[in-house]
């Protein structure tokens, strides 16, 4: 089983560190949280856990496949043969809260992004990313502010967080950022060097 934020908390205190020299106050919760969060794959066994995996630089996209911003895949796809050999992944999310715009079952938005991206990267179960049946994983995304200072509630399709191997999240980018915007790339460099 696994420690809890608490059960970590405690035990740094008594030891006489504090927990937020160890993490950064601003990540501490991130650290122990964002890592731990379940969530399923698109298809296959329900008991996998695609969250991002400490070790890696996972850029967590919500995506779908009838919006205007869908070629991002094709971005995508492109950071994932990029920077995979160097521990990074895309998770891409699907989502059908804005407009309706992934309505297909895992196995039409399977074959879609196969189809039409070449889509290597793991996508996960269709999950909500607002509302009160926010998946987890976000309810630990949306407080982390983007470069313009915006937090909270996921915008459009094509949100895009970049979680780096600790398990913090240091970057938010709005939808319309392209997935080879050279301030996500350097982003995602910085966390691969670190």
């Amino acid at each position: 089983m696994l420690p809890t934020l608490l059960d970590v908390s405690n035990v740094l205190q008594l030891a006489g560190i504090p927990a937020a020299r160890l993490f950064g106050a601003r990540s501490m919760l991130a650290v122990m949280s964002v890592t731990n969060v379940s969530i399923a794959p698109l298809q296959g066994p329900e008991s996998d856990n695609l969250a991002p995996a400490a070790g890696r630089t996972t850029l967590v996209v919500n995506v779908a496949s009838r919006c205007g911003l869908t070629p991002q895949y094709a971005g995508l796809e492109r950071l994932q043969q990029r920077f995979a050999e160097q521990g990074f992944t895309v998770l891409g999310v699907p989502c059908n809260q804005f407009a309706g715009q992934e309505p297909g079952s895992a196995g039409q938005i399977a074959e879609f992004c196969s189809t039409n991206y070449g889509v290597s990267f793991p996508l996960t179960e269709k999950v909500e990313v607002n509302g009160p049946g926010r998946h987890p994983l976000y309810a630990e995304l949306v407080d982390v502010p983007d470069a313009s200072g915006y937090t909270g509630d996921i915008r459009w399709n094509f949100e895009k967080f970049l979680i780096d191997p600790a398990g913090t999240v240091v970057a938010r980018f709005s939808p319309q950022t392209e997935p080879e915007d050279p301030r996500l790339i350097q982003a995602i460099e910085s966390t691969l060097a670190a």
